[in-house]
């Protein structure tokens, strides 16, 4: 299983994955970029995310497992 880690303070946008998977690639949510302002975990499998979005009005609290570090890295990254 993948680790993924995110922090307060992170920059992140949608993971290419959750993009593509959800048939959003081309839209305006595939351009947004937010910082993690704070942590939630809900189950021991689920933490939302509270994210202030830089660029548009998006979901506030997102599943961490959706989103990806804003920057060169696979969940970022379409391969």
């Amino acid at each position: 299983m993948e680790t993924f880690t995110v922090r307060v303070g992170d920059r992140v946008a949608y993971s290419a994955k959750w993009l593509q998977s959800t048939g959003q690639v081309a839209g305006d949510i595939g351009h947004a970029r937010g910082v993690v302002v704070a942590l939630e975990s809900t189950t021991p499998d689920w933490t939302l995310a509270t994210i202030q979005w830089g660029n548009g009005e998006f979901p506030d609290r997102v599943n961490v497992a959706n989103l990806a570090i804003v920057g060169a890295n696979s969940r970022f990254c379409a391969i």
